[in-house]
């Protein structure tokens, strides 16, 4: 069983800057892939960055340059940076983990950003 939990979320202004975290309980294998996931009203839920083993990472088009994810195996938690934040990036920010067969989601943290 993992239970993830997304804090960081917030209001800021076009062209500030935000760290979400995804904290796990228990210890998540260095290996195990995890996503940052967004949704904003009306669009569909569409995945922004992912780490996987070794360090390597994959970012959505839309976001690359300006979000970077990484994670801290002892602290069993990834992190968001964004930087530069546009209001096109308002959306409900949600990190996803597969741990053998299964996938795992947390409850969510809202991004705001204002013109």
């Amino acid at each position: 069983q993992v239970l993830l939990v997304e804090s960081g979320g917030g209001l800021v202004q076009a062209g500030g800057s935000l760290r979400l975290s995804c904290a796990a309980s228990g210890s998540i294998s260095s290996i195990t892939p995890v996503a940052w996931y967004r949704q904003a009203p009306g669009k569909q839920r569409e995945s922004v960055a992912t780490i996987y083993g070794v360090g390597r990472t994959n970012y959505a088009d839309s976001v690359k340059g300006r979000l970077t994810i990484s994670r801290d195996n002892n602290k069993n938690t990834v992190y968001l940076q964004m930087n530069s934040l546009k209001p096109e990036d308002t959306a409900v920010y949600t990190c996803n983990a597969v741990v053998g067969l299964r996938s795992y989601w947390g409850q969510g943290t809202q991004v705001t950003v204002s013109s």
